[in-house]
């Protein structure tokens, strides 16, 4: 017998449609194995997919990510995605609470056309980059290197975000320059008005080449940058080929809050 499952694509972190990062949004209301979760990722085929399943009442969930390749602890444009369609299928429910696989809270407000997601702050220590991660990157001088253990990613700043979106990494070259990490993220202070700073996300280890949109990195890159530049509350910017965008601010030791838009894009029903 075939399972139905209502299913979206959901573009995170923009105000149009066919820019930001699209997301999967699946709702179910039975349990699907692991196996069957990466499946519908690799389906749908885009970065992260997120599965919703109600917990108790109207406003708390659980929420598993799945990038094609393998599952995604913390992911910020699904849960915007996720929340975008919950909001929109319940008008009536202002927020929301989604518990992911680390048992992590993350508390979702409705902000007229924004949404607002509290996610938590992590540390970076410094790392050393080897040569061949810069060779693949097409990058000779980096300002700083800095890692993070919760999320496995390296981040690298550089100094122009002009040479960052020109950057067109080799990935297979990229791919091998490093084995224990799941990503690397570039980064640098913004030319553009009204932007604080810029990011692009790479990571052909877990995911895609390239993450259009990444909320996720914000849980270090937002202090990364308030440490920087002596602010709390920042405008960043992803310049990626479909670029997007985000306000981040830091408002406490432990906590971020991450706010944007998003556009559903396609709403469907998948047959398993």
């Amino acid at each position: 017998m075939k399972y139905a499952i209502e299913t979206y694509i959901v573009d995170s972190f923009t105000d149009k449609p066919f820019k930001g990062n699209p997301a999967g949004v699946c709702l179910l209301n039975q349990t699907l194995s692991n196996e069957q979760m990466i499946t519908i990722a690799k389906e749908l085929g885009l970065s992260e997919t997120a599965f919703i399943t109600q917990i108790k009442n109207q406003d708390k969930y659980s929420i598993r990510y799945f990038s094609p390749v393998m599952e995604i602890p913390l992911c910020g444009h699904a849960t915007l995605a996720a929340s975008k369609v919950l909001f929109e299928i319940n008008p009536k429910i202002n927020t929301i609470h989604f518990k992911n696989i680390q048992n992590l809270d993350l508390m979702i407000r409705k902000c007229g056309v924004k949404i607002e997601m509290e996610f938590p702050i992590y540390e970076t220590a410094p790392q050393n980059v080897p040569d061949e991660l810069l060779k693949a990157l097409g990058i000779e001088t980096i300002l700083n290197s800095v890692f993070n253990k919760e999320t496995k990613i390296l981040l690298l700043e550089i100094e122009s975000s002009q040479q960052l979106e020109n950057l067109s990494p080799d990935f297979e070259k990229l791919k091998r320059s490093h084995d224990s990490i799941n990503g690397v993220l570039i980064t640098a202070p913004s030319h553009r008005t009204n932007f604080d700073f810029e990011s692009r996300y790479f990571w052909p280890w877990s995911g895609t080449n390239e993450d259009p949109v990444t909320g996720g990195t914000h849980t270090f890159l937002a202090k990364y940058w308030s440490n920087r530049l002596n602010k709390k509350k920042m405008n960043s910017f992803q310049c990626s080929k479909r670029t997007g965008f985000m306000e981040v601010e830091l408002i406490s030791a432990s906590k971020l809050l991450i706010k944007s838009e998003a556009q559903i894009v396609l709403k469907g029903e998948l047959s398993i």
